[in-house]
């Protein structure tokens, strides 16, 4: 587990995402996924910037197989911003720094 992101899991989804009282972002990915790769200092950067903002978690998909299922998460990475329990937006595939930081502001700004 890094500093600025939490690792769910199946297990600990609901009490970790959907309870939260703030919004939580959830990088559903996988190890072997070159995107997802790529992704991960995008994701671990903003959620430093987001501190106290939004809570950053990161989902394993190999080793959890019911939650990515439920979300029908069928390519990776996809992060799933989730408020009150639900979802509130969804972004699918890399994407750099900038348009990740705008998409975020967008829904937390539709949020508020």
């Amino acid at each position: 587990m890094s500093g600025v992101y939490t690792e769910v899991t199946d297990a600990t989804f609901a009490q970790e995402v959907l309870n939260a009282k703030e919004p939580v972002i959830v990088d559903f990915w996988a190890a072997w996924c070159g995107p997802c790769l790529k992704m991960a200092p995008v994701f671990e950067a903003l959620a430093v910037e987001y501190q106290g903002k939004v809570r950053f978690a990161k989902m394993d998909t190999d080793a959890n197989k019911q939650t990515p299922g439920t979300y029908g998460i069928q390519g990776i990475p996809t992060m799933i911003i989730f408020y009150g329990g639900r979802e509130a937006a969804r972004i699918v595939g890399y994407v750099a720094r900038d348009e990740f930081k705008r998409r975020l502001d967008a829904a937390l700004g539709a949020l508020a």
